[in-house]
């Protein structure tokens, strides 16, 4: 496990996952919601995003979570891991909540600086694209999952407890390697 892709939808523990798998490998972790906006919540432009994405995934050691399923091909083609994170739509949509309360007026760790939760019409809009997630972009999900490479290791994690599993075994390989 050298380079490591996280998918999933907004809210199903990427960034933590992908915290947690820096911590446990020593890998650097990209956020590429970090890559995705420029501060005070400006979208990037996709050639500027593109380049990005590309320069991080020629490196020889990361982990990227994210979706941007623009990318999804070019970041597969690199990524020897694949984690699907197929949380249920309440987790999801409890967590980005939970997430704009607690973290209201503050930039994240694993988002672009000066991008602040906030509650707004934009946040409305973004809790109905979470919700949507299932009908739409789960869709694009699964189509990866089920055509990566052979070389491409996949885990299609479905709850909290998958993952708390899946962390308790790679202790167990990090441990006998």
């Amino acid at each position: 496990m050298k380079r490591v892709m996280i998918i999933g939808g907004s809210g199903s523990g990427k960034s933590t996952l992908a915290k947690r798998l820096g911590e446990k490998t020593g890998l650097p972790v990209i956020h590429l919601d970090r890559f995705f906006w420029k501060p005070y919540w400006e979208l990037r432009p996709k050639a500027e995003l593109n380049a990005l994405v590309s320069d991080a995934i020629s490196k020889d050691k990361w982990i990227i979570d994210g979706n941007n399923s623009d990318s999804f091909s070019a970041r597969i083609k690199h990524a020897d891991t694949l984690i699907f994170l197929d949380m249920p739509r309440w987790l999801r949509v409890f967590r980005i909540i939970k997430r704009m309360i607690l973290g209201y007026g503050k930039s994240r760790s694993d988002m672009q600086e000066n991008c602040p939760e906030r509650l707004d019409w934009e946040f409305i809009r973004f809790v109905k694209f979470v919700y949507d997630y299932d009908d739409n972009g789960k869709k694009r999900a699964l189509d990866l999952v089920h055509n990566v490479p052979d070389y491409v290791c996949v885990f299609h994690l479905r709850s909290r407890l998958e993952v708390k599993e899946f962390l308790v075994e790679l202790n167990k390989v990090s441990a006998q390697a």
